[in-house]
């Protein structure tokens, strides 16, 4: 009878709730038309919130949130979000009643009967669920992004519903604790220590967090900014010579920002917590950022890619503060314009730290490969996409507003002017400052400032999917004639301006297009009629190109030859260039070229020609040649960071017996190169390249490569990933069988390099059934998964394959799944691009 009447409560609230709109709005997830209704609604939001986490993790870590909120009128029952057991709720209280637990479709029901017009206070005992809090033996960590708080307890999680968090915790004696707002105060128990936390600044759902466990603190003030980091590297040296580095680049971007923005830093504190394979490079959880550690703590005599990729990482981390935190975008659907700030201040913030690096290349080489290996596809999305609910809104995130997107602010920055592009930015910020906006919102700011129409410039770029091509051909009379075409025929132009170079090298020509009519002449009297197109990095596109450009290779300057490697690679992917060719001429190139950024490039294309478009025969062909160069030249280096470079890419490579037995040398430290620097990482690294090499040696080489790792942490992820290395198929068919249940997946960076082993090239003809079952658990780990998780499960999945019946599998699963989640099926086509094009490559 209990049941029973519990049942017709809760039809009964939801029909109160939803009236007409039943399927639409208390659906799983937050749907817009949810999220539109509290908007306008609830206001002046606070949560307190208390929760006791074990040292046992196989404990529970029980809680209480007391949330109080100010409703504008009260005709309806509210819906908080919970996704988890309703049996995780075990009491609520609304206004001061204990009343029963109304629970359906990850919602919990707060009836209007119980609710008044002004100040409301709910208070609900539960546990909390475990999805987003990341437990480790020795720690755990929050991640909420996109709507993963309502994975841990009750709560409004959307993004304009900004609110005030206060926070304790309850924890191990030996564990320490951060968040978002200062520490109040801390008290001892006879077994815990209770953290009680200052209220946060307001901040939306996703930005709220917090760090616990056994970690190291370091405090340090620069240039007036206190920070504290905290760590678990074991590795004293490795913590000592990085530390100056990390906080100085912290407290570099922050000035710069406050420079620019015209804003001083708008949060309570600033630290950060470096965690052990965390899933993404960094996130910007305000007062709070945590990092990857192996990507803040750089091995010894990093190479000048790596401290780049550093500094701006946490100029990008960084920048969030203003651009994310302070003013948050209104829904998921623009979460782009947040990330696109993020990379786009990120770019112009270490140019001063750098200034022996050339910027534009940077910029060109870190954006524009990425952008394009959506873009080319025919699962390319467009900047801005449609969201219905935010439990989608993790398949927004990818290559395009990472990377598409920065292309196409410096392309807007361009049109309106750098100065008007930055007052229009500090009046977005101060005018929607601890609040949300739409990308609109920022378009109707700028549009007031510029006589160039931006909302018809912003439809192409920013709401349509793909690339131009650019037709350069011959004219009428002795010209050239530069045209703009859409792939798609749908007559798009996108507004852009670039130069292209003649063979002359000192002739620039600018081509600048605002209408589908606009062309560029170029007068071919004055040379034979060779053209580096886009030579200085600017256009996006396909552009036509010829190996025999790179003969002029050493009179290039370096962006320009940045912009030939892109576009000869884009063609030889779109078959119209040999790619035996482009490797002979990479194999000239690569032992004489100085810049690193380049050498990267270069090396990229390399491998890809290798291990994607080259068969078995052809890669066995090649092997010993390539091996060679790479050795000799890895010892003729006088830096120990271009060894790494050239040593790394050895033994990616190698494949011969003698090549091998000389990897094992140097793994079994038989072998010591001189100058060539060797952290723990490196040696289990090579252990896994060994194990898939030489199969007959695999279980001695885990054993081994066990025994001598020293940091914790990095032996559990060996110990997780040993059985996708193992020569035995049976232990790997296990292993990925192991994945479909979700408590395997946990760690999504060890996932994904186990993955990667079972997918190891020279293993696709024993791993391709994985494809299939790995295709089918797709929409399961996009719901228990992070922002990343589906996208890069797919691009290991599929990336190393190129036969008939991989094509027709992937084919296959999408043909017979027409009402397939639209999201993920562009996610598919986008990591299978690789596989369907070398595979019509090679016919």
């Amino acid at each position: 009878m209990k049941h029973l009447k519990l049942f017709i409560l809760c039809l009964l609230s939801i029909n109160t709730l939803l009236g007409c709109n039943t399927n639409k709005e208390l659906q799983p997830g937050v749907s817009i038309e949810l999220a539109e209704f509290r908007k306008q609604v609830v206001s002046e939001i606070e949560y307190t919130l208390h929760l006791t986490i074990p040292e046992n993790k196989d404990l529970p870590i029980t809680g209480k949130n007391v949330i109080t909120f100010s409703l504008s009128e009260n005709s309806r029952d509210l819906a908080l979000d919970f996704r988890e057991k309703a049996e995780n709720l075990s009491a609520i209280n609304i206004n001061g009643s204990n009343t029963d637990i109304l629970f359906e479709n990850e919602h919990v029901l707060l009836p209007k009967s119980l609710l008044t017009t002004g100040s409301n206070t709910v208070s609900i005992e539960f546990k909390a669920g475990e999805t987003s809090l990341n437990r480790n033996p020795e720690y755990l960590y929050t991640l909420f992004v996109p709507d993963r708080a309502r994975t841990a307890f009750p709560l409004f999680d959307q993004p304009n519903l900004k609110a005030n968090y206060t926070l304790s915790l309850e924890l191990p004696q030996n564990w320490k604790a951060v968040s978002n707002a200062p520490l109040e105060a801390k008290t001892e128990r006879d077994s815990t220590t209770l953290w009680s936390f200052e209220p946060s600044d307001l901040i939306s759902s996703y930005l709220f967090s917090f760090v616990a466990g056994e970690f190291e603190t370091i405090t340090r003030t620069v240039d007036g900014y206190e920070m504290t980091l905290l760590h678990r590297e074991t590795d004293e040296d490795k913590v000592e010579r990085n530390l100056e580095d990390i906080f100085q680049l912290h407290a570099s971007s922050i000035k710069w920002l406050e420079d620019y923005t015209g804003i001083k830093y708008p949060f309570k504190k600033f630290d950060f917590a470096l965690i052990p394979s965390f899933q993404y490079g960094g996130m910007e959880h305000v007062g709070a950022i945590q990092y990857r550690a192996s990507s803040l703590f750089l091995d010894e005599a990093p190479s000048e890619s790596r401290l780049l990729g550093r500094a701006s990482l946490i100029a990008h981390e960084t920048a969030h503060m203003w651009f994310g935190d302070l003013v948050t975008m209104d829904w998921f659907n623009d979460v782009w314009t947040k990330e696109v700030f993020a990379n786009f201040m990120a770019a112009k913030i270490v140019n001063p730290s750098f200034p022996n690096i050339n910027h534009d290349l940077n910029f060109l080489v870190r954006h524009y490969p990425s952008a394009y290996s959506v873009d080319r596809t025919t699962g390319a999305n467009p900047i801005r996409q449609e969201l219905p609910n935010l439990n989608k809104a993790g398949t927004m995130y990818g290559a395009i507003i990472y990377n598409k997107a920065p292309i196409m602010m410096r392309q807007l920055e361009l049109l309106v002017g750098e100065e008007t592009f930055r007052e229009g930015l500090q009046e977005y910020l101060n005018t929607y400052a601890f609040a949300n906006a739409t990308w609109p919102d920022l378009i109707s700011i700028l549009d007031q400032k510029t006589s160039a129409d931006l909302k018809a410039w912003s439809e192409v770029w920013v709401n349509t999917p793909g690339r131009p091509t650019f037709d350069i051909q011959k004219g009428e009379y002795i010209s050239m004639e530069v045209r703009q075409i859409d792939p798609e025929g749908k007559n798009r132009v996108w507004p852009q301006t670039f130069e292209f170079m003649t063979d002359h090298y000192e002739e620039l020509h600018t081509y600048t297009t605002r209408s589908r009519s606009d062309l560029s002449f170029v007068d071919l009297r004055s040379f034979p009629g060779k053209l580096y197109n886009n030579s200085n990095g600017y256009g996006y596109g396909l552009f036509s190109a010829n190996i025999a450009l790179l003969e002029g290779w050493k009179v290039l300057d370096d962006v320009a030859k940045g912009s030939l490697l892109i576009n000869i690679y884009e063609n030889m992917l779109e078959g119209t260039l040999d790619a035996s060719e482009y490797l002979d001429r990479l194999i000239e190139i690569i032992p004489e070229e100085e810049n690193q950024l380049l050498l990267n490039l270069a090396l990229g294309h390399l491998r890809t020609i290798y291990w994607n478009v080259f068969d078995d025969e052809e890669r066995l062909a090649r092997s010993e040649e390539l091996e060679q160069l790479m050795w000799q030249t890895m010892l003729a280096q006088q830096e120990s960071s271009r060894k790494k470079i050239f040593f790394n890419t050895y033994r990616s490579i190698v494949l011969t017996a003698s090549g091998i037995d000389n990897l094992y040398s140097v793994w079994s430290k038989e072998l010591d190169v001189n100058g060539l620097i060797l952290s723990e990482n490196d040696y289990i690294s090579m252990a896994g390249v060994l194990a898939i090499k030489s199969p007959d040696k695999a279980d001695d080489i885990i054993s081994e490569q066990l025994s001598q790792i020293k940091n914790s942490d990095r032996k559990r992820r060996f110990e997780f990933i040993a059985p996708s290395l193992s020569n035995d198929s049976e232990t790997r068919d296990s292993f990925f069988e192991s994945l479909a249940l979700e408590e395997n997946r946990q760690t999504e960076s060890w996932v994904l390099s186990a993955l990667g082993n079972l997918h190891h090239p020279l293993r696709t003809s024993d791993s391709e059934k994985y494809i299939l079952p790995s295709l089918e658990l797709l929409e399961q780990i996009q719901v228990t998964g992070d922002i990343f998780f589906p996208g890069r499960w797919t691009g290991v999945t599929l990336g190393n394959y190129n036969s008939d019946t991989a094509v027709e599998t992937v084919r296959d699963f999408l043909a017979t799944r027409p009402n397939y989640n639209n999201q993920l099926r562009m996610k598919i086509l986008q990591s299978a691009d690789m596989l369907f094009r070398v595979n019509e490559i090679r016919k």
